[in-house]
């Protein structure tokens, strides 16, 4: 099958091939329409290479996108975020709504935690003005890139501590519930050790993977969240300010190794640079779906000018429990 590909401008490491571009047999071809006949490709090419962007199609509505991407299973909900999104409709949430200012680094969408979904889905429904890709990095590349004592450090176990409140998600947010005895139950569930303070707010910790293994592809992946949950993610000076506030123990949000002990802020620094260096960047257009396995790729947010709607879905839930 030939399609007509549009135009599609990125900046990506040698050899890299995400995401791989899908366009209409026509152009507007409604998305819909051209799903049974691309479906299986689309799969085929999101495991081999992580990634796809379909280009060019007719997405009039975000039901539209919804439909698509519960086409390939049922959709599930954001529990246990770590960032604010709002629902748009079932299954469907804003990408995280952090300030137009701010860069979102690169992350697999809740290695934070042991539940973690295998699919995730993005839907540019107004593309900025200028800034606010979406850049998207092979997670088997980080692991190879990776130092191999990183690699060695990392695969023993990550522990990440939150505490709710004034300067982070509530936990009420995060939970999806205004009862203690709910939040408690969750926390049994997914292995979560919680702990009550004083003032009457919440701290987790829970031990999770730094690096995993692909259920499917057999594959070693990258996966966590630790530079981003690590304090040298603040800027120095807010730092250095929660913590003479806050005491170090009840910043927002921390991460350690698993027996508790501190990661360097060094080491830190050697895997934001080999997230930099296998980054891939392209613009959105208007009507862009760009689908990932969660595991096989990472994404971001840039900082950007003028409106910006991007919507998300996520399916297929997995871990480790």
């Amino acid at each position: 099958m030939e399609f007509l590909m549009t135009e599609f401008v990125r900046s990506a490491p040698p050899g890299s091939e995400l995401p791989v571009l899908i366009g209409p047999a026509y152009a507007g071809e409604p998305l819909m329409d051209a799903f049974p006949r691309l479906r299986e490709d689309i799969l085929r090419q999101v495991q081999r290479v992580g990634g796809v962007l379909l280009r060019g199609f007719g997405v009039p509505s975000v039901g539209v996108f919804q439909q698509f991407s519960a086409a390939f299973a049922p959709l599930q909900n954001y529990e246990f975020g770590s960032t604010p999104r709002t629902a748009v409709s079932s299954g469907i949430y804003t990408s995280t709504e952090y300030p137009a200012h701010q860069h979102i680094p690169l992350h697999n969408e809740q290695a934070y935690t042991r539940e973690w979904a295998m699919k995730i889905w993005f839907h540019c429904v107004t593309a900025p003005q200028s800034g606010g890709e979406t850049p998207i990095a092979d997670s088997r590349a980080i692991y190879r890139r990776m130092p191999a004592g990183l690699r060695e450090r990392f695969a023993q176990g990550l522990l990440y501590v939150r505490n709710y409140g004034d300067f982070d998600l509530p936990w009420q947010q995060v939970f999806n519930t205004d009862d203690p005895a709910e939040v408690e139950v969750q926390c049994l569930r997914m292995g979560v050790q919680y702990e009550w303070k004083e003032d009457g707010e919440l701290r987790t910790s829970q031990r999770c993977q730094g690096v995993e293994r692909h259920p499917v592809t057999g594959e070693m992946v990258w996966f966590n969240q630790a530079h981003l949950f690590h304090a040298s993610n603040l800027q120095p000076e807010v730092r250095e300010s929660l913590e003479d506030m806050l005491g170090a123990e009840n910043l927002p949000r921390n991460v350690f190794f698993a027996d508790g002990s501190p990661i360097p802020d060094g080491m830190l620094d050697e895997v934001r640079a080999v997230l930099a260096a296998e980054t891939v960047i392209f613009p959105w257009q208007q009507g862009d779906v760009l689908m990932l396995d969660n595991m096989l790729a990472a994404h971001a947010r840039t900082p950007f000018t003028g409106p910006r709607k991007v919507v998300v879905a996520m399916a297929e839930p997995h871990g480790n429990l």
